[in-house]
């Protein structure tokens, strides 16, 4: 057997002093528990470098820790854990501990109106940081809805009218009459014009909660805004999906403050800053518009 001891070139001071901010892994793949479901999920995983002759930091010992992600439910208190872990193995070098989590949440979300329901995914990261015994979480979201333009709606009703003025002018109209205009192509001339829209949501979350209010952040934001997109459809559902786009016209403005309004009620939200971008069929560009609150007493 070989006697020697294996070289630990990490050890080894430099002649250059300089510390670094963060030193880790990014992309390291692993599964965690959310909401009871096990999900694939990627970390990045770090702590500074405080001492600038140290020549590294042990990433091995980083990744061993994150070993614990696998067995319990995901929680402030076991991320805050796993970072406490962090700087114990790297006692007098680091002094800082940083981990980033990036996954996507499947949630089973019902029709609109049937008995339907299918999964969507929505992508989030969650990252914690634990300086000097000061630990905080922060989740980002992003979540899909549809947006119809108030400007083009009310451009397309105006050509409605007028459609009806050229086809009904001094003519003594039944009820019937009407009726069989606005269910042909000839009455509905021109639509409001629709979009795929985003809101990129980042929560700063209260030191004193023990659970990732995930479901009730994508709730209280799909409900505000009232169009989230679907999964599995029949007509029905999809004439549901219709209305509410019509009950709901949004500029990317009006939604930002729909948001804005909604989110600021959830118990253990700090402070945000969201982003909606609306991905225009007019123009070839995005409209956005960002939003930010806190708590005063945060």
């Amino acid at each position: 057997m070989n006697s020697l001891t294996l070289p630990d070139i990490a050890a080894e001071a430099l002649r250059d002093n300089v510390p670094l901010e963060w030193v880790g892994m990014q992309g390291i793949a692993l599964p965690i528990l959310l909401k009871g479901t096990a999900l694939s999920a990627k970390a990045d995983a770090g702590v500074s470098l405080d001492d600038g002759e140290a020549r590294g930091i042990h990433m091995s010992r980083l990744y061993l820790a994150l070993d614990a992600l696998e067995q319990k439910e995901l929680s402030p208190s076991l991320l805050r854990r796993v970072l406490s872990q962090f700087l114990d193995s790297h006692e007098g070098l680091s002094s800082c501990a940083y981990l980033n989590l990036h996954t996507e949440l499947l949630l089973k979300r019902p029709a609109l109106v049937s008995l339907l329901a299918g999964w969507k995914a929505y992508p989030v990261c969650i990252s914690a940081t634990l300086r000097r015994q000061m630990f905080h979480v922060e989740l980002k979201l992003e979540l899909p809805y549809s947006s119809t333009c108030p400007c083009s709606a009310a451009l397309a009703r105006q050509l409605i009218q007028q459609q009806f003025i050229d086809d009904f002018a001094n003519q003594a109209l039944q009820h019937a009459d009407v009726l069989a205009w606005l269910g042909s192509s000839r009455g509905v001339v021109a639509t409001p014009h629709s979009q795929r829209s985003t809101a990129q949501l980042h929560f700063h979350l209260d030191e004193s909660i023990d659970e990732l209010p995930l479901n009730a952040l994508i709730n209280a934001a799909e409900a505000a805004l009232g169009t989230a997109v679907q999964t599995a459809v029949k007509r029905a559902d999809e004439q549901a999906f219709a209305l509410a786009n019509g009950q709901n016209l949004m500029f990317c403005e009006d939604a930002a403050r729909r948001l804005n309004l909604a989110l600021r009620r959830i118990p253990g939200v700090n402070a945000f800053h969201l982003r909606v971008v609306h991905a225009e069929s007019l123009h070839a560009h995005d409209a956005v518009a960002e939003s930010q609150w806190q708590r005063e007493s945060a």
